[in-house]
């Protein structure tokens, strides 16, 4: 029986060890981007832009190194100006270095002390081969849930629950200091939520004894797409392979528990009512399949709505090969073209915030980003997947599998994906914001607090945001 791994609990026996157990060259980014000491900046900045990097290296004696923020400073002290000055005379020399062979608490201690962001790591006869950022050891990190896989792994009450969840607002503000993108502070997010899922649905098995039959608990919605910020409610479902009349008591107070301790935990409860506690969102394999079928055949309004949800799903705790049953025969009833022309055709209603005169229109000075401008993003990605079987439930891989399979053109593709990270950012930022104003989160923007050039990015983001009702129409003809 295939049982599901907690994203969190599977590292959490490495999180603390995790710069103890790995070397600086499982770490670094290779090769190095390497320029002559003549370049302008302005060459520079592009070689850091093909290569995806923060950093370039100088090729001078000793070597030299120029990164993001030493751009960023010069810029802002002198202007655009500061971008025609030469490599050597912008850079810092010498660079540190960290032997490649070293365990990766050398480097971070080395980073600490120092006061720096990048260190060189170098071979056995002290030459450079690769770069480790501050960035990149946060990500790693990051991709670990820090030091929460513990504390999720040990709780036993929904207190201790909570005690994780309060930690997660501090945890997002650390990693968009450091730049983390949005979408990779959503991705941490969501996979903590997860694993408080996980543990609550646990914890509640284990207080009600043996299960009468095999089940899976599903996280639905942002949590599954791994989207989810910091208002984030519950969104869950069950499928067992009991008896639905025989074994739905044990079934239905397993959800019920569940959803009271995640809620103790400060995952408030739905108030669609999508959670396993309700009879619409558990089942068997051949209650699910029905179901599926009625959405396929006639989803309309409300059915549409709980099909976004379900087909987003990832299975968090319990035997997942009942999930992966589920998947596949979900999938395989959205290759009939009425539900994927159904999920297109919802996103003619959505129209743009953008205003006549070139505003965003507001209530009470905010704008709601989530149904304003990410929704037709979500869902045209979610529309096309299921039209075309991509197997993805991320919005931004589904959007770049299409981009690749020419359903959209590449520069559609990477222009929504930047849309939608773009749009994350202002919201979470926002959350954050709220939270320290002791101001409930939500999804609703403060347009005014917005910087120009901020505002003048969102209004590109919306723009493109715009191109998704026609797109996806066209994408599941």
């Amino acid at each position: 029986m295939g049982r599901v791994m907690s994203e969190t609990l599977a590292a959490a026996d490495r999180v603390d060890s995790f710069p103890y157990r790995h070397r600086v060259r499982d770490v670094m980014s290779a090769p190095l981007v390497i320029v002559p000491p003549d370049v302008s900046l302005t060459q520079a900045v592009e070689r850091m832009r093909e290569a995806n990097c923060s950093s370039v290296i100088v090729e001078s004696e000793p070597l030299g190194i120029i990164t993001e923020r030493d751009l960023a400073r010069l810029v802002a002290e002198r202007g655009a100006a500061a971008l025609d000055l030469k490599a050597q005379d912008a850079m810092t020399a010498p660079v540190e270095g960290v032997p490649a062979a070293a365990f990766v608490f050398l480097a971070l201690g080395r980073m600490q002390r120092l006061g720096l962001r990048h260190l060189l790591a170098l071979d056995e006869w002290g030459e450079p081969v690769g770069m480790v950022t501050a960035r990149g050891l946060l990500k790693q990190r990051a991709g670990h849930a820090l030091m929460l896989g513990d504390e999720i792994a040990f709780a036993r009450t929904g207190a201790e629950l909570a005690a994780v969840q309060e930690q997660l607002p501090a945890l997002a503000r650390a990693l968009l200091d450091e730049q983390v993108p949005a979408l990779d502070v959503a991705a941490v997010i969501s996979a903590v939520l997860r694993d408080l899922s996980a543990r609550a649905v646990t914890l509640a098995a284990e207080e009600l004894g043996p299960a009468p039959a095999a089940w899976c608990y599903l996280v639905l919605g942002s949590g599954g797409r791994g989207e989810s910020l910091l208002a984030a409610d519950q969104d869950n479902a069950l499928i067992h392979a009991g008896e639905d009349a025989r074994d739905d008591a044990w079934f239905e107070r397993l959800g019920a528990r569940a959803s009271d301790l995640l809620n103790e935990a400060g995952i408030p409860f739905c108030k669609g009512g999508i959670m396993a506690s309700k009879p619409d969102w558990r089942h068997d394999q051949a209650a699910w399949r029905k179901r599926v079928d009625r959405w396929v055949a006639m989803a309309e309004g409300e059915g549409l709505l709980n099909v976004d949800i379900f087909y987003d799903f990832v299975p968090v705790a319990g035997d997942a090969e009942l999930a992966e049953d589920l998947r596949r025969y979900a999938m395989r009833a959205a290759e009939a073209p009425i539900l994927p022309l159904k999920l297109a055709k919802q996103l003619e209603g959505w129209s743009s915030p953008i205003g006549f005169l070139g505003g965003i229109k507001t209530e009470e000075g905010r704008v709601n980003l989530k149904l304003r401008g990410i929704y037709p993003i979500v869902a045209g990605a979610r529309a096309i997947a299921l039209k075309r079987g991509f197997p993805q439930t991320a919005t931004v891989e589904r959007l770049r599998q299409a981009g690749e399979a020419g359903v959209l053109s590449p520069e559609d593709a990477e222009g929504l994906c930047r849309a939608y990270g773009l749009m994350l950012d202002l919201i979470l930022d926002q959350q954050l914001r709220d939270i320290a104003a002791d101001r409930a989160p939500t999804t609703l923007v403060e347009v005014k607090a917005l910087s120009r050039s901020r505002l003048r990015d969102l209004k590109d983001a919306l723009k493109a945001a715009g191109i998704m009702p026609h797109a996806a129409m066209g994408a599941v003809m």
